[in-house]
């Protein structure tokens, strides 16, 4: 992203954005698990990936129509690990993010826009997660996750959902984001939209775009 523009609002994702990244997570539990890797990658491939038809596994749970033992149950039947051992399907999914910690420089980051005048919002694909609302809900408006609206990123109607929430048009409102898809996604509804890599990356960029954030954090 170039060039100052006019941002009223920041949508934000969740896990590996407000969250440590999800890929450090993956990787402490498929050491834990003994998953293959390339079999989950596979895997994710298969009922994620862009080619993938609507409807698979993956879709269903992030949009609340699959329960998660059910998930569970078919994702653990598609996995592999390395030495042959069975895999447990019980708390599959959870022992998948069991390594993800809150990010306090981005949350940090939130309040800070808050408090220059800029909305903050939340849009996550749910993965049939426990969410600190306690934390969230008090900072973030709207909060949208994917389970509870049956709508799921990067589809356009998720994007258009949190913008009639916001009440703003997408030229005015930043979308944050860890996987290339949403950004894109976001992107073909209008919304501005950053890769996030890493919290003084993201920052510094916002702070290109917003008048009175700090490029660094204090």
């Amino acid at each position: 992203m170039t060039g100052a523009q006019a941002i009223d609002a920041v949508v934000f994702d969740y896990g590996g954005v407000l969250t440590t990244p999800v890929r450090d997570s993956v990787a402490a539990w498929q050491a834990a698990d003994g998953i293959d890797p390339a079999s989950f990658t596979r895997v994710l491939k298969a009922w994620l990936s862009r080619s993938a038809p609507p409807g698979t596994p993956i879709h269903r749970l992030e949009m609340g129509t699959l329960p998660l033992d059910e998930f569970d149950a078919l994702l653990a039947r598609e996995l592999s690990t390395v030495d042959g051992r069975p895999i447990n399907p019980v708390g599959l999914v959870s022992r998948l993010f069991a390594g993800l910690r809150p990010e306090p420089a981005m949350y940090a980051l939130a309040e800070e826009l808050r408090s220059l005048g800029i909305a903050v919002a939340l849009l996550s694909n749910s993965w049939g997660n426990d969410y600190p609302r306690d934390r969230i809900d008090p900072l973030f408006d709207p909060v949208v996750i994917s389970g509870e609206v049956g709508l799921r990123k990067p589809w356009a109607p998720i994007f258009e959902l949190t913008l009639s929430r916001l009440g703003l048009p997408p030229h005015r409102v930043l979308f944050v984001d860890d996987a290339m898809a949403n950004v894109e996604g976001a992107r073909v509804v209008g919304l501005p939209a950053l890769l996030h890599t890493d919290p003084a990356t993201t920052r510094a960029e916002l702070a290109r775009l917003i008048p009175g954030l700090r490029p660094t954090a204090e």
